[in-house]
């Protein structure tokens, strides 16, 4: 018996309606004893995928006045009787009503509860339950496409054409092997070759599209670098939207990393503003240049920017050494301005250049096509099952090692059982990489992310 969770499902902010959701065995029954309907009909004599209008009301006390939607188990989101109480979107009364709820019987709700019973009752799998959230926090048209195929199961019939390929070849070497004595006819090595060739080709695409589906539903962590005044605040200004950094004329006036996130065309970008990289010192100032590095090791996107307008100097010759073998758009600020830096120089080092002024937002689309061009987003088909979490791309990675040391085994002339050891942990991983066989822990760290009431 499943105790009844309860917990408010709306933004905790005021707005035209708010929503108190329960799942549990006692969903209905708790708030039945909440819910006085306008009508003759109980909360309890309601079928599934019915609604009541009434008040709800906790030690005679009326609190607000309400809509009381019933799912009857197993048909409803969580796989369990469900009852959401649609309110005014007050958020003092939302919290009354909750108090009224699990003063009757309830539970707080955890992080992602809801969704957490939805999978453990089948109806979810991992990879679709972490597209819920994607679709959360989707925040432009490709995010909330992919995460939406992800939600109608694209991924996950991926990975079952995959472990149904892989279990047929499994099942076949072990009865060969198990049974030599049988007329069990022996598999070819073409065949098998062919068969862990085609799950290594789809798996090899998968991971090399994990970048750019991650840019558009996770996205991805920039850095905005270059020596001081070239315009690095300002790009950041620019990219904002508003005067998140401070801009003067003074060198070193951002000592600190200054992060937000936005939305550059599809892509969504964790940025971080960085202090000027120069030598200093000023103790200040060289702790701010060392996190700047920082965020340039860590960052899967820099933005390296340039000032056109002065010569280049040992600090730019500096930044450009940074740069070598990272995912780099060179940001060639104050374009306005007479030229003075080595144009072919910064284009001979960094392959992908825009010109830019950060100031007036001239080139902000060149900039936003580089990007996208860079990590591939430009070429993602968001109705295409892809990964995007870090989860499943790591047991995606796990599969496809398994699945290249089982044709190296069978290319080396090993026995047949040792091959299929290795296609047997390969069905681990993309058993685990749905959930199917995954372990409470990680079950426990995907739903942990999740906002309490989803």
């Amino acid at each position: 018996m499943s105790k009844t969770i309860a917990a408010i499902s709306t933004p905790q902010a005021a707005g035209g309606i708010g929503i108190v959701r329960l799942s549990g065995d006692d969903a209905i029954t708790i708030a039945d004893g909440l819910f006085r309907p306008t009508g003759p009909t109980r909360l309890r004599d309601l079928a599934g995928y019915r609604a009541a209008h009434g008040r709800v009301a906790f030690e005679g006390k009326d609190l607000d006045e309400c809509v009381a939607l019933v799912f009857r188990a197993p048909k409803s989101y969580t796989g369990e009787n469900v009852v959401e109480l649609s309110c005014h979107g007050g958020l003092y009364v939302l919290q009354q009503v909750l108090r009224a709820a699990l003063a009757s019987g309830a539970v707080p709700a955890g992080p992602g509860e809801f969704t957490k019973r939805a999978f453990l009752n089948g109806k979810l799998d991992l990879t679709e339950a972490e597209a819920v959230m994607g679709i959360i926090h989707a925040q432009g048209e490709q995010g909330a496409r992919a995460a939406l195929t992800a939600l109608d199961g694209a991924l996950s019939r991926k990975m079952q054409a995959f472990c149904a390929s892989l279990l047929g070849l499994s099942a076949q070497l072990a009865a060969w092997v198990d049974y030599p004595d049988d007329e069990i006819e022996e598999l070819e090595n073409g065949e098998i070759a062919e068969t862990l060739q085609n799950v290594a080709d789809e798996l090899t695409g998968l991971l090399r599209r994990f970048d750019a589906g991650s840019a558009i539903t996770q996205g991805v962590q920039t850095a905005i670098i270059g020596k001081p005044n070239v315009g690095k605040s300002a790009l950041m200004n620019l990219l904002s939207g508003f005067g998140r950094s401070i801009v003067t004329e003074i060198a070193g006036t951002t000592r600190d990393v200054v992060e937000q996130t936005v939305r550059l065309g599809n892509l969504v970008l964790h940025l971080a503003d960085t202090a000027g990289i120069r030598q200093t010192d000023d103790v200040v100032e060289q702790i701010g240049v060392d996190r700047a590095k920082q965020a340039g090791d860590r960052a899967g996107l820099i933005f390296a920017v340039f000032d056109l307008s002065r010569p280049l100097d040992e600090a730019d010759e500096a930044i450009l050494r940074l740069c070598e073998g990272r995912r780099v758009v060179g940001v060639l600020n104050k374009s306005d301005l007479p030229q003075m830096a080595d144009l072919a120089l910064l284009q001979e080092k960094l392959p992908l250049c825009v010109k830019l002024c950060a100031l007036s937002g001239d080139g902000l689309q060149s900039l936003e096509q580089a990007a996208e061009a860079l990590l591939c987003t430009n070429e993602l088909d968001p109705t295409a099952a892809m990964l995007t979490t870090e989860r499943q791309k790591q047991d995606a990675e796990r599969a496809l090692a398994a699945v290249r040391q089982a044709q190296g085994d069978l290319e080396s002339g090993m026995t047949l059982d040792a091959v299929n050891v290795a296609i047997d942990d390969a069905i681990d991983a993309l058993l685990s990489l749905t959930g199917e066989k995954v372990s409470d822990a990680v079950v426990d760290e995907v739903f942990s992310r999740f906002c309490v009431g989803k």
